[in-house]
């Protein structure tokens, strides 16, 4: 007879939670209840903050960048629509546009005129568009490893693009759930990548047929956030892992090329998740970045 494997991770969320000091909050964007993680408060001179997780990923993912970042700084994380605590529905759309006009709605509460956007691989892709989408557009942006950008200047940016990356990234057993947490990593094995694995693991295989229908709605405009990216995006910085398997460096030359006043970082010997993987390096040259952009 299987023993059931526990499910330790909302005990593991909760603890994190009381050691950030950050409070949970929720509210409801298109139908979906959606609950993220608040620290500090709005204020003048001081910054608020949106920290926008990847696929198959949570609000947690920034909590080492949370440990890090200002004590006065104004923070939020949300669980996109579809991930972590926040509601998913099988009957609605995951377009990286449809997800950025639902943080739009969101952050119409947030009273704040000194605005930053960061976000890692499908976060990215979807701070890119909401950056382009907001009323008044927010002083900075940060991509991390994002999706959504080509690996070269003859891509089709506004056809659908196949990928084989979904094997990777939707485990359906418990040798899948290690793959990935070593993939998204610089490609080896490592303890971290075992110890997410089995920390991480059953919430990720319940999660399959959501996680399935969520990529399917990613690839089928999946260069959207390049049609957004120019000459008027707001002041951008670009932090990239040099061994990341997921979303390759060749991203960063078009990044480059499109947007040429870039600032851009790129770690030897990261992979995927830079926040994760060096949090110290990657909140730093953040923090230093925003505080160049001034209230």
């Amino acid at each position: 007879m299987r023993v059931p494997t526990p499910n330790l991770w909302p005990a593991a969320r909760i603890g994190q939670r009381v050691l950030l000091q950050a409070r949970r909050r929720q509210t409801l964007v298109d139908g979906h209840n959606m609950v993220y993680l608040e620290r500090g408060k709005p204020g003048a001179g001081r910054p608020t903050l949106v920290l926008i997780h990847g696929f198959a990923a949570m609000k947690e993912n920034w909590g080492l960048w949370l440990q890090r970042l200002p004590r006065d700084w104004h923070l939020l994380a949300p669980d996109l629509p579809g991930f972590g605590e926040s509601d998913y529905r099988p009957d609605a759309c995951y377009r990286y546009e449809t997800q950025a006009q639902r943080l739009k709605h969101w952050l119409a509460s947030v009273h704040t005129d000194n605005l930053h956007l960061a976000g890692s691989s499908m976060g990215g892709a979807i701070a890119a568009v909401l950056a382009h989408s907001l009323p008044s557009a927010p002083r900075s942006l940060t991509l991390l490893n994002s999706a959504g950008i080509p690996e070269h200047d003859q891509v089709d940016i506004h056809a659908p693009v196949e990928s084989d990356r979904d094997a990777i990234l939707i485990p359906r057993d418990w040798k899948g759930v290690y793959r990935m947490f070593n993939s998204v990593g610089t490609g080896r094995p490592s303890v971290s990548g075992l110890a997410m694995a089995g920390l991480l693991g059953p919430d990720l295989l319940e999660r399959r047929s959501a996680l399935q229908h969520i990529f399917r709605d990613m690839l089928a405009d999946a260069l959207a956030p390049a049609r957004y990216l120019g000459p008027d995006t707001p002041p951008l910085q670009v932090q990239w892992g040099d061994r990341d398997v997921i979303t390759p460096t060749r991203c960063v030359d078009w990044l480059s090329s499109a947007t040429p006043h870039a600032e851009i970082h790129m770690f030897r010997g990261i992979g995927h998740l830079p926040m994760l993987e060096t949090p110290g390096r990657s909140a730093s040259v953040l923090e230093r970045f925003i505080r160049r952009q001034g209230p």
